[in-house]
């Protein structure tokens, strides 16, 4: 099990659903970001001429529509430059500050803050290798204080938004007023290798580019104004039986790194949803029916359909998930928030409702957070 930053709610003392026991860390804004581009599953078999039928028809059932992504430029054949491992990195280092930085200043706005008033930023990634992190070029590129606390959580893949915002929670429960901001940026384009392979080719039906932030603080001072979600409590679920499932390999061949996705990894995922979200709830007075709303990472059609009848939710429950792997594709650690920012922009919560975070990587391990609004 990861260890988490902020403790959990004992279970002795734990909250009933509707109680309230003090100030919790609360999202007060959000905001996403993505490359200018977005090619449809076709542009991307027809850019890259691939004619193969088993790997056109893993891209055209793979319920992805669209997906914003930097793809390199063409070579005077009309295919795209193979690019070297040093031009993916550059890519990942010069895309990813722009992208995160844009989704920062989003969800500053939307907690109407100021890029001045963040406290402690959290960078979350894993498509790229950066020394120093995000974290130390986005306080120069937004010209936050040099006294801004700072953490950078690198490869730990899909998974890893909420082992950012626990962190992220913790800081924030210990410093009432200020702001703290999680940012996952995923230049997911910089992780590709392209060899004409199921292996490879199943990765590259997947992932998108993107960005996304959320902003915490907890009451107590003068931070961001707004009445979004506490955050109740984390829970983890590690699987060590399946650590070789989801993981970057280097590839002598092409010189480069490669992902691999085990084909069984969706039903892994699925059949440990029901264990975490139970621990997830213990000692609250809550139950699954209880939850009105789920944000569940896009990790894949087979992904999402495992996790839904494992915890035996509906189309419905999903709708932010489905949504975006639609037209954004699996966006690694930030998909689970661009699904928030969908339920954000939605307005349907509540004032008392409950919603769960899920996300799903390598380990193999499963991360959940419980909100209240």
């Amino acid at each position: 099990m990861s260890q988490a930053v902020m403790p959990e709610v004992d279970d002795r003392r734990a909250p009933a659903a509707g109680g309230r026991t003090g100030s919790k860390p609360k999202i007060v804004g959000s905001g996403t970001a993505v490359p200018e581009n977005s090619y449809t599953q076709l542009d991307l078999l027809d850019r890259f001429d691939i004619t193969d039928q088993r790997v056109r028809s893993v891209f055209l059932n793979s319920a992805i529509e669209r997906r914003h992504l930097v793809l390199p430029p063409d070579e005077p054949s009309g295919r795209p430059r193979t690019e070297t491992q040093g031009q993916l990195l550059a890519k990942h280092r010069e895309q990813g500050v722009e992208l995160a930085a844009q989704a920062v200043l989003r969800s500053v706005e939307d907690a109407n803050a100021d890029p001045a008033d963040i406290g402690y930023l959290c960078c979350v990634t894993s498509t790229g290798f950066l020394t120093p992190g995000f974290s130390a070029y986005l306080i120069r590129r937004l010209g936050l204080r040099h006294h801004t606390g700072r953490l950078d959580v690198v490869g730990m893949g899909c998974n890893a938004g909420l082992n950012g915002l626990t962190a992220t929670a913790g800081w924030a429960s210990t410093h009432p007023g200020s702001l703290a901001v999680t940012v996952c940026v995923e230049v997911c384009s910089a992780a590709y290798v392209f060899d004409g392979s199921m292996r490879s080719s199943v990765v590259n039906s997947l992932f998108g580019d993107g960005a996304a932030a959320v902003v915490l603080t907890t009451e107590g001072g003068d931070g961001g104004d707004g009445g979004g979600p506490e955050i109740l409590k984390f829970a983890s679920c590690v699987i060590p039986d399946a650590v070789d499932a989801m993981r970057f390999d280097w590839d002598d061949d092409h010189g480069k790194f490669s992902f691999f996705l085990d084909r069984d990894i969706p039903y892994v995922v699925g059949a440990h949803a029901e264990t975490v979200v139970n621990r997830l709830l213990a000692g609250t007075g809550l139950r699954r029916s209880d939850i009105a709303h789920w944000v569940v990472h896009s990790g894949g059609k087979k992904v999402v359909d495992s996790v839904r009848v494992n915890l035996g939710l509906t189309r419905h429950d999903v709708r932010h998930t489905t949504g975006v792997l639609r037209d954004y594709g699996n966006v690694s650690s930030a998909s689970f928030l661009f699904s928030y920012n969908r339920l954000t922009d939605e307005d349907l919560a509540r004032p008392g409702d409950h919603a769960v975070l899920m996300t799903m990587g390598p380990g193999s391990t499963i991360e959940t957070a419980l909100l209240r609004y």
